[in-house]
């Protein structure tokens, strides 16, 4: 009898504790399970390479619809018909969210708006190639922070002899100084949208937190927006602005945020190396913006230097 008892009051005590989710963060810890971890080293950068190429194929299409209704106009209507799309399907419970979620997707929403403005910005000044390479620095500084192994610092060195190859034309540089101000601010939020990303992708379940963050930048462009528009908007702009919008933000952004759950934020930062070598390549068949034999080459250089780092993160 006094057994039974003994077994009953062992019963009723629990000592183990359930980690809390989002209690403490680290930008290159992966979220992968051990099992999963031999599908999420392919799977990942595979949804990370088709984010970009998203992305890429969406900046080429997108440049006749910019020229013609303005840059700030049309990526507030992306911004905004991505949000509503995505909550539509998602429908996140915004009253049950802590101060610290909504703080995290204000400055990840924030960091899509500036990066997204200043992105299509650039690719109005410079080619979409080089706009890319000087955007990528962004993603360079979050893999070189995140590197643990000396070893590995020659990937992202790799990489920039690369992005700075893709940047000449004819042994000069292919655009003016003062062009360059978008694509470095487009560096500054790509480098805070990956950090800021893997934070997300980290305190919220599923797209929620995603979902949020749309919603933030969409309201932070919105005075943009209407200043460019001034609050006239052609149906013509609607439609392109909607379909436009599936390919950049609403699918890249999907994408990633699944891959930054299987990656490491720095893993990550050095695959985007291959982003600019994506950007050359649909700029050279879209838009026929040509390519010289030195940017062929730093276009093999951030390629390899993306898979090397891939096989070795």
């Amino acid at each position: 009898m006094s057994e039974d008892l003994d077994v009953v009051q062992a019963s009723r005590i629990d000592t183990r504790v359930e980690p809390v989710k989002g209690d403490a963060f680290d930008a290159n810890a992966p979220d992968s399970e051990p099992s999963s971890q031999p599908v999420a080293s392919v799977l990942a950068p595979a949804m990370a390479i088709a984010s970009m190429y998203s992305v890429q194929l969406g900046a080429a299409l997108s440049r006749p619809v910019t020229i013609q209704y303005g840059t700030l106009s049309t990526t507030w209507l992306r911004l905004c018909f991505a949000g509503l799309m995505l909550a539509i399907v998602v429908r996140p419970p915004l009253h049950t969210y802590s101060r610290q979620r909504w703080i995290a997707a204000f400055v990840l929403g924030s960091a899509m708006a500036g990066m997204t403005l200043c992105y299509f910005e650039a690719v109005q000044r410079v080619p979409l190639g080089l706009a890319v390479a000087i955007s990528f620095i962004g993603p360079l500084i979050v893999a070189t922070a995140g590197i643990r192994r000396f070893r590995m610092l020659v990937w992202p060195m790799v990489a920039m002899v690369g992005v700075v190859l893709i940047a000449r034309q004819d042994g000069m540089w292919a655009t003016s100084l003062t062009a360059l101000v978008f694509p470095v601010g487009a560096a500054l939020g790509w480098a805070t949208y990956i950090v800021m990303m893997k934070r997300v992708g980290t305190l919220f379940d599923g797209l929620e937190g995603l979902s949020m963050s749309l919603i933030v930048a969409a309201l932070v462009t919105t005075p943009f927006g209407l200043a460019q528009s001034g609050g006239h908007l052609p149906a013509a702009q609607l439609i392109d602005a909607a379909y436009l919008a599936v390919l950049v933000p609403l699918l890249p952004y999907i994408l990633e945020m699944f891959a930054l759950r299987r990656m490491t934020a720095s893993a990550f930062g050095i695959l985007m190396s291959i982003e600019p070598a994506i950007a050359a390549a649909i700029g050279f068949v879209v838009l026929g913006q040509p390519m010289t034999v030195l940017q062929s080459i730093g276009t093999l250089l951030v390629i390899s230097a993306s898979i090397a780092c891939c096989r070795q993160a």
